[in-house]
């Protein structure tokens, strides 16, 4: 967490002492942290907050919470909004950030301030409705899986009033991303998320932008850990008649730098499928090329025995070579190609299994160290 962040007065001991001084029966209850990034979200920050809020105040016979707005290094009035808000419940409270680190480094900075048995991390606009909170939460608990995501793309989910653009650029990364990863996860990229706190606490993410996303799911996958998808209906909301068009919600994808996130956690998902892939379709082309090849030496072999019995191999060759020199050239380049990416993709292979090794074995060695009685 940078040393720029900070937190209101004591939130923590705040936290903790609400918790003591509860009934035995209130105790009992899974207590659950809510993670909310906000940058420059002023127009949309009290409404929604308060919607959220009121959601979570009607599954109190449930679940204890607490709600921690991260204000990252907003250049508006969203971290004085957060803050008035924040006054009235005892259990919402504001991380400031000086200046904009990311989303990834908002949602660290949440998870350092979380107490909660469950992570849930949500998008300040609610394109995800609030109701899909109980529903993870139900999830998780059932299948004692360390990660629930959401997924607008599997069986049952659906995708509404968002541009044409950002959907078909979405449903296509998550389509790479699921088949490099070969797991049964239909989105990897969403922010939607309920979280076993005390794993979170063990993976030590190191991404500041959107891919900690895909790098939380790749990691969990080292692990050999649980990770289960809830259908979810994906809907922007439409802007109030009010806002000015100039600051109506537009899609904020960088599709250059989001474009190199999906492809490089597809090559860290399955290094291997970006070099063996390519050598044998490099093969098969050196292939075709290295059959014409014997077919105009062989052709050429029995022109020149008409004339010279038992002639020289290599004349044949010769000639074929005179005749179509790029057939040569272009197999042998071709040849060698698929001969070296074949070799990368083993050595790919190689270094993924020492990294997941060392990986393992590092969270081990955390999860002892670190040691914490149950929440």
């Amino acid at each position: 967490m940078p040393s720029s962040a900070s937190h209101s007065s004591s939130a923590n001991w705040q936290v903790a002492n609400a918790l003591l001084s509860q009934p035995a029966n209130d105790l009992q209850r899974p207590f659950v942290s809510i993670v909310i990034p906000a940058y420059n979200e002023e127009l949309i920050l009290e409404k929604n907050l308060q919607i959220l809020c009121d959601y979570l105040v009607s599954l109190e016979d449930k679940y204890g919470w607490e709600l921690i707005v991260v204000n990252d290094g907003s250049r508006d009035q969203t971290g004085q909004l957060a803050e008035v808000f924040a006054r009235k419940y005892k259990n919402v409270y504001v991380v400031h950030h000086a200046t904009n680190f990311g989303m990834g480094q908002a949602l660290k900075t949440g998870f350092a301030h979380c107490q909660g048995d469950y992570v849930v991390t949500l998008d300040l606009d609610l394109s995800y409705a609030p109701e899909h909170i109980e529903r993870l939460l139900n999830k998780i608990r059932q299948t004692n899986a360390k990660v629930v995501v959401t997924s607008p793309y599997m069986r049952g989910g659906r995708v509404s009033n968002v541009p044409g653009l950002r959907k078909f650029l979405s449903v296509w990364a998550n389509r790479f991303l699921s088949l490099a990863a070969k797991r049964n996860v239909a989105t990897l990229t969403g922010v939607v998320r309920v979280y076993d706190a005390r794993f979170l606490e063990g993976l030590n993410p190191r991404a500041s932008g959107m891919d900690i996303n895909p790098e939380i799911i790749h990691k969990t996958m080292l692990l050999d850990e649980r990770i289960e998808e809830i259908p979810a209906h994906l809907h922007w909301r439409s802007p109030d008649s009010d806002v000015p068009k100039k600051v109506r919600r537009q899609s904020s994808m960088k599709i250059l730098k989001h474009s190199w996130v999906i492809f490089y956690y597809g090559f860290v998902f399955r290094p291997v499928m970006f070099f063996i892939i390519p050598s044998f379709v490099f093969f098969l082309l050196s292939l075709y090329c290295i059959v014409w090849m014997l077919i105009h030496c062989w052709n050429n072999y029995q022109r020149i025995a008409q004339t010279i019995p038992f002639p020289d191999p290599t004349l044949a060759v010769a000639d074929a070579f005179q005749q179509a020199p790029h057939t040569f050239i272009i197999g042998g380049m071709l040849l060698m190609l698929s001969i070296q990416l074949f070799s990368l993709g083993i050595l790919a292979v190689q270094s993924k299994r020492y990294f997941e090794e060392i990986f393992y074995l590092g969270s081990a060695i955390y999860r002892s160290t670190n040691s914490k009685p149950p929440r």
